[in-house]
């Protein structure tokens, strides 16, 4: 588990223009910080999925804490086993190989028009729309992906 700067995380959900009528997933969620970002400071819904109990239950302590209960929640279990279907946004830090097994989950449940934002590895077989370089606080760049279903 890597947790992404919370200046990319930003950069990743304005790159998919997310706003309040948007329902953010980030898959892998981590420490919730993408989830966290979206509802409090996009006004978004957010869904975070996270296989590992100690990082879903430590992101779910911290949404309660933030009182963030109404438009965020972790659900503990595989991205592969979720339903994504009232995702307009997904968000992924995951290597490509994980991204390649994502993609027929994802060109099923998502619905047109919905946005995906990758981290520095491409879904393989598919073309961004976009492509930008963030910079964390670090001085580190990554490089993030727009797609955008049809």
């Amino acid at each position: 588990y890597v947790s992404t700067p919370h200046s990319v995380v930003l950069k990743m959900l304005e790159l998919a223009g997310v706003g309040d009528e948007d329902t953010v997933y980030d898959l892998g969620s981590g420490d919730g910080r993408i989830v966290v970002a979206a509802a409090q400071k996009f006004g978004a819904r957010a869904v975070g999925v996270e296989i590992r109990g100690e990082l879903a239950e430590q992101s779910s302590a911290e949404i309660a804490k933030l009182g963030l209960q109404k438009s965020a929640r972790i659900i503990h279990g595989d991205m592969f086993e979720v339903d994504i279907g009232p995702a307009t946004v997904v968000t992924l830090y995951q290597l490509t190989a994980v991204n390649k097994r994502l993609r027929p989950l994802l060109e099923k449940k998502l619905r047109r028009g919905a946005r995906v934002v990758a981290c520095d590895f491409q879904v393989p077989g598919w073309n961004p729309t976009k492509a930008i370089k963030a910079t964390s606080e670090a001085g580190t760049v990554y490089q993030l992906f727009l797609y955008v279903r049809p």
